[in-house]
């Protein structure tokens, strides 16, 4: 059974402000006319924050011992060169590359990527209808089903890393900020972006 932390539940209302636009980018796959193009469009731009996202949290002190983070970058490149793309095409696109100083901080950005995935299965289920043929190029789609049980493990986690004031502060701010940079990342900004140094 799902059961949101407190935590969580507070970091969902101080970013609310973000969640429509950091949806956009999936919801506008939910239209009539979406093309295979289109999806791969929007995969190359998810690659793109999440395969430097990944290597961040991997190299975070301490954050292996609050949550276990899964890769889900190779998916997105799997599902990429199903749909055409080749593993050079792959290896140079463009990236937002990210550096956290804790483990509060890396869960905010995590919380990002994470709510995304409440969208996933929908996302994938419309696409399959419309277009048939990408039915073998959802793997990160699918990666979790239904999210519910990988976002327990990050409510779980959130209240580990943000029990007192300050680090729930960090957890909110960090969240915010990834928040904004994933949504300029999506509207097409390429900047680097060096978070916590």
């Amino acid at each position: 059974m799902l059961q949101l932390s407190r935590t969580l539940i507070q970091l969902n209302l101080a970013t609310q402000e973000h969640h429509i636009a950091a949806d956009a980018a999936w919801l506008e796959l939910l239209v009539p006319g979406v093309t295979k193009a289109r999806y791969v469009e929007h995969l190359i731009k998810v690659y793109g924050f999440e395969a430097p996202l990944e290597a961040a949290l991997r190299y975070t002190p301490g954050l292996k011992s609050v949550i276990d983070v899964r890769p889900r970058a190779g998916l997105i490149a799997q599902d990429l060169m199903r749909l055409g793309l080749s593993a050079g095409q792959i290896a140079t696109l463009g990236q937002r590359f990210m550096t956290f100083s804790s483990t509060t901080e890396a869960l905010g950005w995590l919380y990002v990527a994470e709510r995304a995935t409440l969208l996933h299965d929908a996302v994938r289920r419309y696409l399959t209808r419309r277009i048939p043929e990408l039915h073998s190029a959802t793997s990160y789609l699918a990666a979790y089903g239904i999210a519910g049980g990988r976002w327990n493990d990050l409510g779980r986690a959130l209240e580990t890393a943000a029990n007192a004031p300050p680090a729930r502060e960090q957890l909110i701010r960090a969240a915010n900020q990834g928040f904004l940079a994933l949504c300029e990342w999506f509207d097409g900004g390429t900047a680097l972006l060096l978070v916590g140094t």
